[in-house]
């Protein structure tokens, strides 16, 4: 989201009424202006009352849904939910916040949040919706700079290459530089103040290089790039300065479908990603393997202080490496890394790569 972390803030000051002062982050005027209804997605947008005294927040977004035959808007929890704080009813707009001088007047408003469906720390994700309101969304699910994407959704494999469109960073590429990740993340329980908290997450999909997102392109949908096929790939929520942080969509679909729900995604008919497309670093067995023992030795490496993150990748960044690894997120400060530079060169036969970072938040 648009905040310091969390989401991505502008700075209020009380002069009679709240003006903005600074924007936290510069952003792409395509995917921070108001639209014409019926709008794309990959937007700029959030909750219209995502705001405190301080600050106002928004983020991404992200994607065009349906559940239980009602289209809403697919985004996260700490965008659309404002992290639990949300009420039924509450405008969702576009764009967010952040973008319209912190007040909703003037906005699109697009949806409205239909209750906490998912709450954060539940279903192993970061989700959220909003219900579309007849006439707001363009119906088709076209996303800013992606078009319509596909309505078949694909797995992560280490390699993969994927893009997205966001509210700051607008349309990037990247690839899947890790997979079953456990990785910890830190919110804000408010726009821009209240306290900090951590969750944590596993089975979570990394994405490099650190650019391919940044504050406020939370809600995006990360999606695969391979012969101009957009499969829905994972769901953006988190980062840092080295990678970015997706929840896997099959458990996104997966936390919307519980309890008998139905759910997909808008889209375009798309064939399967061809196994040459998908299997582009370590083979299947690799993978598993190196899963296995990264599982086994999880909790002596989280004892380590400092070590914010671990998943299953490759042994470089190079597009033609095949070999697995065991993929090791440390804190990038002076003593925490110290500690962590001496971790073993191998576990159980497979090679550990340990990759410095600042901590990873919720955007």
């Amino acid at each position: 989201m648009v905040h310091s972390s969390a989401h991505r803030p502008l700075r209020l000051t009380v002069l009679g009424v709240l003006g903005v002062l600074s924007a936290a982050l510069p952003a792409l005027a395509a995917n921070t202006g108001k639209q014409t209804p019926p709008i794309k997605l990959g937007t700029s947008g959030g909750s219209a009352s995502d705001i405190s005294t301080q600050f106002c927040c928004g983020g991404t977004l992200g994607s065009l849904v349906t559940r239980d035959g009602v289209q809403y808007i697919l985004s996260n929890n700490h965008v659309l939910a404002r992290s639990g704080l949300a009420v039924t009813g509450e405008n969702i707009i576009q764009p967010g916040l952040v973008d319209s001088a912190c007040s909703a007047s003037g906005d699109n408003v697009v949806a409205t949040f239909p209750g906490n469906i998912v709450p954060l720390g539940t279903g192993n994700v970061d989700t959220a919706l909003g219900k579309v309101i007849a006439g707001k969304v363009d119906s088709t699910g076209s996303i800013l700079g992606v078009g319509v994407p596909c309505s078949s959704t694909a797995s992560p494999t280490v390699g993969l290459k994927v893009e997205k469109a966001g509210r700051t960073t607008g349309l990037t590429t990247g690839t899947i530089q890790a997979i079953n990740v456990t990785v910890t993340i830190q919110y804000q329980r408010g726009c821009g103040v209240g306290s900090t908290f951590n969750e944590t997450y596993t089975n979570q999909v990394s994405i490099t290089p650190g650019t391919f997102s940044a504050g406020g392109d939370s809600g995006s949908l990360i999606v695969s790039n391979a012969n101009s096929s957009h499969h829905p790939v994972a769901l953006l929520y988190a980062g840092s300065s080295s990678a970015t942080i997706g929840n896997r969509i099959s458990a996104v679909v997966s936390a919307y479908q519980a309890g008998g729900h139905s759910f997909g995604f808008v889209g375009k008919t798309c064939t399967s990603l061809r196994d040459e497309e998908l299997l582009v670093g370590p083979s299947a067995f690799e993978v598993e393997r190196a899963t296995s023992i990264k599982e086994d030795h999880e909790a002596e490496l989280f004892a380590r202080p400092g070590v914010l993150g671990v998943g299953v990748g490759r042994v470089s960044d190079d597009p033609e490496e095949t070999e697995a690894a065991i993929v090791i997120y440390v804190r990038s400060d002076g003593r925490s890394l110290a500690r962590n530079l001496n971790l073993p060169e191998e576990m159980d036969g497979v090679k550990v790569r340990v990759i410095p970072t600042d901590p990873f938040v919720s955007r």
